[in-house]
């Protein structure tokens, strides 16, 4: 928790909001919400046939992953393109969710990200989760707003929406393995019919 908390200053610095800023936005009533999870994935005798884990975005805040050190899987989409991110000895692979994209106003972006079977090894993989409290108010801060960069922006206009974090949470688990533009639209839909 607290080197997602040191990420979070590091992010706030490098983007000129004041610090402690995102992690005020995180906070909720009740403080952001801090979680781990651990998978494996077996050896899969045939992996053009299965799935490790479908291509996503991660809903929350900050990820950090801790991969198997001696079997790869992890990929990310850059450019179009499938790139594996190599297993290495005690690293930290750190993950950008959505709410970070909403709240930087897209000036960093939730990466798309799969975990491929393979034939040989069992891979083990250990994901911790720093995200928004159930009820904080999620919206592009305002210092990023009408800075320059896109049409929208230099109109002054937020590019995301704002919208309460469970609120996404419940559209996310429907929609976990669908791109994560279509989230944002239906909470703008949300929003503009409420």
């Amino acid at each position: 928790q607290k080197l997602s908390e040191k990420l979070l200053d590091l992010l706030c610095e490098n983007l000129g909001l004041e610090p402690g800023y995102l992690k005020s936005a995180f906070a909720g009533s009740n403080g952001p919400t801090f979680g781990t999870k651990v998978s494996a994935y077996p050896p899969c005798p045939r992996p053009d046939l299965v799935d490790g884990l479908r291509a996503h975005t991660d809903a929350g805040g900050i990820i950090l992953l801790f991969q198997d050190d001696q079997v790869s899987g992890l990929q990310l989409l850059k450019d179009g393109e499938w790139v594996d991110v190599p297993p290495m000895r005690h690293a930290i692979v750190v993950n950008i969710g959505d709410q970070l994209e909403v709240i930087t106003n897209g000036r960093y972006k939730s990466v798309m990200h799969r975990v491929l079977t393979r034939p040989d090894g069992n891979r083990m993989s250990i994901a911790s989760f720093y995200n928004p409290g159930a009820d904080a108010v999620i919206f592009p801060a305002p210092a990023l707003v009408g800075a320059a960069g896109a049409e929208e922006e230099r109109a002054g206009q937020a590019t995301y929406p704002r919208f309460v974090f469970e609120d996404y949470m419940n559209l996310y688990v429907r929609h976990k393995f669908e791109a994560k533009e279509p989230r944002f639209e239906a909470m703008k839909s949300a929003i503009a019919t409420a």
